[in-house]
């Protein structure tokens, strides 16, 4: 009896010792830090107990219904930007995450303190778009998208909205602005 106590006890302590912390800045698949893909709107006052959470709600006059949740640290910088699938509703899961702040990092180490050429290094590139003040980058393997300001080429690329970009025509030292994580499924 004793030895089953004990073993028992040790058993414990082993699934307890091996039990890993969250870390509140990893990105994955299906979570952004403390954040999952199925986590509602009305849950985010615990999740970010210790941020500034802003919400812009207005009419659909002016902003066609767009319900950006902003989340800020105590210190006032900005960490993400959340858009819900459903606006104005607290059981809304979140669609999209806008990543702001460089201590997030996805699973190959890409944040938005790294550059374009850190970015070809770990994902296959399967399009770049041509906006007006930036270009953004989607890639094959994840629900990812990164954003590189235009300020970051070439002069004679930044004018040019028909121009079809190819990797080639971003220098490997171009920032990441932010980057996208999208959970629309």
């Amino acid at each position: 009896m004793r030895n089953s106590l004990l073993g028992l006890i040790a058993l414990a302590l082993l699934f307890i010792s091996c039990k890993k912390e969250q870390n509140p800045f990893e990105i994955s698949t299906h979570h952004v830090g403390l954040l999952t893909d199925s986590t509602q709107v009305k849950d985010l006052k615990s999740i970010y107990i210790n941020d500034s959470i802003v919400k812009f709600i207005s009419g659909d006059e002016f902003t066609g219904n767009i319900n950006t949740i902003e989340i800020f640290e105590k210190g006032g910088k900005q960490l993400l930007s959340l858009t819900p699938k459903q606006t104005l509703d607290s059981t809304s899961t979140i669609e999209n995450v806008r990543i702001l702040d460089g201590r997030y990092k996805t699973e190959k180490n890409i944040s938005t303190i790294s550059t374009f050429k850190d970015i070809q290094s770990q994902y296959k590139i399967s399009r770049i778009s041509n906006l007006i003040n930036s270009i953004v980058i989607a890639v094959d393997d994840k629900n990812v998208s990164f954003t590189i300001d235009k300020k970051e080429l070439s002069a004679n690329l930044r004018f040019d909205m028909n121009l079809k970009f190819e990797a080639t025509h971003i220098p490997d030292d171009a920032k990441i602005k932010y980057f996208f994580i999208n959970w629309n499924n």
